[in-house]
């Protein structure tokens, strides 16, 4: 009886999914919520990575330094 259960609800959820999907999918607030989450992200991403970089650079230039006072 318990697969018969699990069935029921792979079904369920599967159904359930299939309407937020089509759901959210039609929906102009979430399209542009969508959207907008996205080039906020790509922009943090693109701006920490650009921080990071700044940080490598700064750290291999002061380990320079360093490398040439023990010489």
């Amino acid at each position: 009886m318990a697969g018969g259960g699990n069935l029921f609800g792979r079904v369920l959820s599967y159904v359930v999914n299939e309407f937020i999907v089509e759901g959210l999918a039609n929906n102009r607030t979430f399209q542009r919520f969508a959207v907008r989450t996205n080039k906020s992200l790509e922009n943090l991403s693109s701006k920490a990575k650009e921080v990071r970089e700044e940080l490598s650079e700064q750290w291999r230039n002061s380990r320079g330094n360093d490398d040439h006072f023990r010489q």
